[in-house]
């Protein structure tokens, strides 16, 4: 079943969203008093790997958002503020019910957690009655809630294998990430829904090809949810680039093998964001972005004004049913049981 085309949006609309939050420099001044706000508000900031680097600079925690979840609830801070977007703030809402959690701009979405919605799954499920549910964990909470397992990008292999080869699975919403699970496990009863991420499928095969041409010795670090991901492993077939340097990781795994790597350049598929992560880890190295246009501007709304107006108005708080927030609650449970789920993306 194909996801709904992408909502199209008005002159006005789109001058309203392409607006941020602005008129505040991340100087000094700004960063003393984000922190004494954080710390008058018993408040922990949490921001993801792709957020702009002023913002990821002064989080006292920057990550893949089921880790920033994790430490939310581990935390003892009373409020989350969570500079992502809205369905990072949800997790972290399902794994901590009883703290407030806010984001800095309610606007801040996601087109990939956008490509399914709950109604569109209950209907996919009908059609598959008995098949069990996959999930990423980019998925919004009312998803997650008609979810059986969910995954991330680290663990996606071993949560599907992990299901009894005779039921079908329903793997959503991601087809490239969908179509890399099914290349490792062989599985011919896994469906795919057809959503992506419209940055990383934006970074195509011949971008990745002519890059990797240019500099034969570098190492390639490839998101799994890019449209070129099929392209680095046919790369690597043909003997065009050799199998050891190509690497589908996480942004969590990418953290990781940057700082093992031997390589003295890297080329790196994902949102161009995590290029700020990967040099503070390994500064020796020449990291540079496959597709340097791969920027989220839903990740960019979380302005250094956005982050200040946060503090100080408590705004905006992200909610998410009782019941709902206890459903979706599970399916991650029973993925963090399976295997390492590693990175949230």
């Amino acid at each position: 079943m194909a996801a709904t085309a992408p909502l199209e949006r008005t002159a006005s609309e789109t001058s309203v969203f392409e607006s941020a939050y602005g008129g505040v420099e991340p100087d000094a001044a700004w960063r003393d008093e984000v922190l004494r706000l954080a710390a008058e508000k018993d408040a922990v900031i949490l921001a993801h790997n792709y957020q702009l680097p002023e913002i990821q600079d002064i989080a006292h925690h920057t990550g893949d958002s089921l880790a920033l979840s994790r430490i939310a609830a581990a935390s003892d801070a009373s409020t989350i503020v969570f500079c992502g977007v809205h369905f990072m703030a949800e997790t972290a809402k399902i794994l901590s019910p009883d703290k407030t959690v806010l984001i800095p701009d309610e606007r801040a979405g996601c087109s990939l957690a956008d490509s399914i919605t709950g109604d569109q799954l209950r209907e996919w499920k009908a059609e598959h009655p008995g098949a069990v549910v996959v999930s990423y964990v980019n998925t919004t909470a009312e998803v997650k809630a008609e979810t059986d397992i969910c995954c991330t990008s680290s663990n996606a292999v071993e949560v599907v294998a992990s299901i009894p080869a005779d039921r079908e699975v329903l793997f959503l919403p991601d087809q490239f990430l969908g179509a890399h699970v099914r290349r490792k496990t062989g599985r011919e009863n896994l469906h795919i829904w057809a959503g992506e991420c419209h940055v990383h499928a934006g970074i195509n095969g011949p971008e990745l090809a002519a890059r990797a041409a240019a500099d034969p010795d570098a190492d390639l670090f490839i998101h799994p949810e890019c449209g070129c991901a099929t392209s680095a492993l046919y790369l690597a077939g043909e003997g065009a680039v050799p199998a050891e340097q190509v690497k589908i990781l996480s942004t969590g795994d990418m953290l990781v093998a940057a700082r093992s790597t031997k390589a003295k350049s890297v080329l790196v598929a994902t949102e161009i964001g995590m290029l700020h992560q990967l040099r503070k880890a390994a500064p020796e190295i020449d990291f540079r972005a496959v597709n340097e246009r791969a920027s989220c501007k839903y990740m960019k709304m979380i302005t250094p004004a956005a982050l200040l107006r946060c503090l100080r108005d408590g705004l905006d708080e992200v909610h998410v049913d009782a019941e709902t927030a206890r459903r979706a609650k599970g399916a991650v449970q029973r993925m963090i049981e399976i295997g390492q789920p590693g990175g949230g993306e």
